[in-house]
């Protein structure tokens, strides 16, 4: 009996030795453990806190944290976005008519623009430009739809009345040829052109002076160039068309049937502006 209660207390000894120091160990190891985790997750092991390694490390580690802000707003607009769309294109649908009916009203005035100043419609080919008070433009296409060329009407004057003047066979409404060519070169000189010639002619009863000049492309090629002047209702008009040569003659052909048109009552609406 007394040699089992002496190995019952050394067992029981041995036993509280070894448990006592592993308990300690595992306590201790803890917040070690959590240091030791701390250092491997900046990765910043030797370098001194502060120094200029270290900051290196902290800018590097600052860009990546807003970059990948940034990547996550991107991310979230994104969503956003495409969600609005989805909203607003059930809405863009049931506007469709809406759209439709501005837009044939649109072509529908670009036709209707294309008219002469007399108020008859413009030769065929003749379509509505962009044009300024003092000028109205038109572009001159071919059969197949594309453009050859262009054309304007446009006020140069007032007519100087013949009352007490004489009547004079180089002059058209009182304004002598000489200062209408000049105009024209004084165009041709600005647009790097040459006139190459003038003459008088007769248009429906009614004196015309017409002014041959040419001006060069931006490709190159010679261009035809047209000026027209008579006077009607007491203001002296200008046709002129830009052209290739091989378009010349037609060109020649309708601006004198716009020409001949002028002599009927222009109305006021559509008279154009005097050029300033």
């Amino acid at each position: 009996m007394v040699v089992r209660a002496i190995a019952l207390s050394l067992a029981l000894l041995l036993g509280i030795g070894i448990i006592v120091p592993l308990s300690t160990d595992n306590a201790e190891a803890g917040p070690s453990k959590s240091k030791k985790s701390k250092t491997k997750k900046r990765s910043w092991k030797g370098v001194k806190k502060y120094s200029k390694r270290w900051w290196q490390l902290y800018r590097a580690q600052e860009r990546r944290k807003k970059a990948l802000a940034k990547k996550r707003r991107a991310l979230k607009l994104r969503q956003l976005r495409l969600a609005g769309a989805g909203a607003v294109e059930p809405m863009a649908q049931s506007k469709v008519p809406s759209k439709t009916v501005p837009e044939k009203s649109k072509k529908a005035a670009v036709s209707a623009a294309a008219v002469l100043p007399s108020g008859k419609p413009a030769p065929a080919g003749w379509n509505a430009a962009e044009s300024s008070p003092a000028e109205l433009r038109f572009r001159v296409d071919d059969s197949a739809g594309s453009q050859v060329g262009s054309a304007s009407i446009s006020v140069v004057g007032p007519a100087i009345s013949e009352a007490g003047a004489t009547v004079s066979s180089k002059a058209v409404g009182g304004v002598s040829t000489a200062t209408l060519r000049r105009e024209v070169i004084n165009k041709m000189i600005q647009e790097n052109g040459w006139v190459v010639n003038d003459y008088k002619k007769v248009i429906g009863g009614r004196d015309v002076y017409v002014v041959v000049a040419q001006s060069q492309a931006k490709n190159g090629r010679v261009q035809s160039r047209m000026f027209y002047f008579t006077e009607v209702d007491g203001r002296i008009y200008s046709v002129a068309t830009n052209s290739p040569v091989e378009e010349a003659e037609r060109l020649a052909e309708e601006s004198e049937k716009v020409i001949d048109s002028l002599k009927s009552r222009i109305r006021p609406v559509q008279r154009a502006a005097i050029k300033e």
